[in-house]
């Protein structure tokens, strides 16, 4: 996959270091941080390295990569202590609450309760 970036974006920003993060995971194509306004006791954004705007910008050449975002998703929840459940959420373009346009996966679990994100 070749990567694209947007040096506008602040989650390109994170990609390529020029801002800080605290991660939990990184390989070639995706990084794992903890959000920095947390929903919930465990709180992770699952973003890919390469600039896509937001789910509804997804074609057939992004499966694999959706597939490792989903997959990745319960093990670091669990690794993160979300040990009896967690939700995952892609928020979509501005009717959908998406604030930041580059695609990610909010991973949000932990003893409840908490506000819903």
């Amino acid at each position: 996959m070749t990567m694209h970036s947007d040096p506008d974006c602040i989650f390109c920003k994170i990609v390529s270091g020029q801002i800080p993060a605290d991660k939990i995971h990184e390989d070639d194509e995706l990084i794992a941080f903890r959000d920095i306004r947390p929903a919930a006791p465990v709180h992770l954004l699952i973003i890919p390295k390469t600039h896509i705007a937001g789910l509804a910008d997804t074609e057939a050449s992004h499966e694999a990569l959706l597939g490792r975002m989903m997959t990745l998703a319960p093990r670091l929840a669990r690794e993160q202590g979300a040990l009896d459940g967690f939700r995952v959420v892609v928020n979509t373009g501005r009717d959908g609450g998406q604030e930041v346009y580059h695609l990610h996966l909010h991973v949000m679990g932990g003893p409840r309760p908490w506000k819903h994100g």
